[in-house]
């Protein structure tokens, strides 16, 4: 028997740099646009992070 569609999970959007855009839709577009913009702020939220804890060891060894 075999499996419908409606049963599989859904594969979960994920996207290339560079990759061929011409066969998405609007509305794929937008969910990728929406998943890189949450990684960018994931990035910048690492990146303040790093940066306090770098300032701070050099704070404790400056002193």
């Amino acid at each position: 028997m075999p499996i419908e569609d409606e049963d599989r999970p859904r594969k979960k959007i994920t996207h290339e740099i560079g990759q061929d855009l011409s066969l998405l839709s609007v509305e794929e577009l937008t969910e990728r646009i929406a998943l890189l913009n949450a990684e960018v702020d994931r990035l910048k939220e690492a990146m303040t992070k790093k940066r306090a804890s770098k300032d701070a060891a050099n704070a404790f060894f400056k002193s």
